[in-house]
């Protein structure tokens, strides 16, 4: 991927490698909800200069996919946050990515009760043992109690860019088609 090509890393000793969240915003009320501990939101686990996200798909395999951190296209960098520090090394980060694409499949994406923000709650407490700040994933928590006000989602059939998406049938990583979520005439990821 041309955005890790040439980057040197300096050579961290065991658990002493950072873990991030990377929050970005959905909507753009999020900039007044935001302070009233609301928002819609994306977010993704940083590490070893890879962002780690989980999106949805029409497909049963893997929805997890590597980006480029503070990035993610249709969406607002709002913030990121420290979580922890993890021991693992990069091929032990990759093959707890490559172990919850089984759990977090594209087709299983559901903005309610499996999202991006629930991936990066459980990659969180896989590398450091801690979960992410409450308030990212507070919405669908509230959807979850009043599922009535919550809009159904719907995939949009309108394929929109390509994320490199770890596969979890073969160990290995493919091309897929990235779609979008839409609520109302807004897109979502």
């Amino acid at each position: 991927m041309g955005w890790r090509k040439g980057r040197r890393r300096k050579k961290r000793s065991s658990g002493c490698e950072p873990v991030y969240l990377n929050v970005y915003d959905v909507s753009p009320t999020n900039g007044y909800s935001y302070w009233l501990g609301l928002g819609v939101y994306h977010s993704g686990v940083e590490v070893y200069g890879v962002k780690y996200a989980f999106g949805a798909h029409e497909s049963s395999w893997s929805g997890i996919f590597e980006g480029e951190p503070k990035k993610c296209e249709g969406f607002k960098f709002r913030k990121r946050v420290m979580i922890g520090k993890t021991g693992m090394g990069e091929s032990e980060v990759k093959a707890v990515m490559e172990e919850l694409g089984g759990e977090y499949r594209g087709n299983a994406y559901n903005l309610i009760s499996k999202n991006c923000n629930h991936f990066s709650n459980a990659a969180s407490r896989r590398l450091t043992g801690k979960s992410i700040p409450a308030w990212v994933n507070r919405l669908a928590k509230f959807g979850i109690c009043c599922r009535c006000v919550v809009p159904p989602v719907r995939l949009d059939a309108t394929m929109t860019t390509t994320h490199r998406t770890i596969n979890c049938d073969n160990m290995t990583t493919c091309q897929l088609p990235a779609y979008r979520e839409t609520l109302e005439p807004h897109q979502y990821k």
